[in-house]
């Protein structure tokens, strides 16, 4: 089993910045990649952007060249920093991790006004 937990999200206006964070605790060993997901009011869950174990950061093209997905490994804690946030931005996110299993967090709620 795999815990995640986000914290980092609040209200910005636009052309603001946040840094989520998720930590990992449980079976971290067997996780073999790790990103972020955004859900909008009325809208479907999307994907924001992933980091495989192996390296090599995908993105949406929605966020790229605004935000950054990272992980430190040794505090089994992944990020995603959040630059230039446009109103658009606004949804919960929601860590996932993916290992035999797929494994989400509680999702942390941004807002972000005009």
């Amino acid at each position: 089993q795999v815990q995640l937990v986000e914290s980092g999200g609040g209200k910005v206006q636009a052309g603001g910045s946040l840094r989520l964070s998720c930590a990992a605790s449980g079976s971290t060993s067997r996780i073999k990649s790790m990103g972020w997901h955004r859900q909008a009011p009325g809208k479907q869950r999307e994907l924001v952007a992933t980091l495989p174990q192996s390296g090599g950061a995908n993105y949406a093209d929605s966020v790229k060249d605004r935000f950054t997905i990272s992980r430190d490994n040794a505090k089994n804690t992944l990020y995603l920093q959040m630059n230039s946030l446009k109103p658009d931005d606004t949804a919960v996110y929601y860590c996932r991790a993916e290992g035999f299993w797929t494994y989400w967090g509680q999702g942390t709620q941004v807002t972000v006004s005009s």
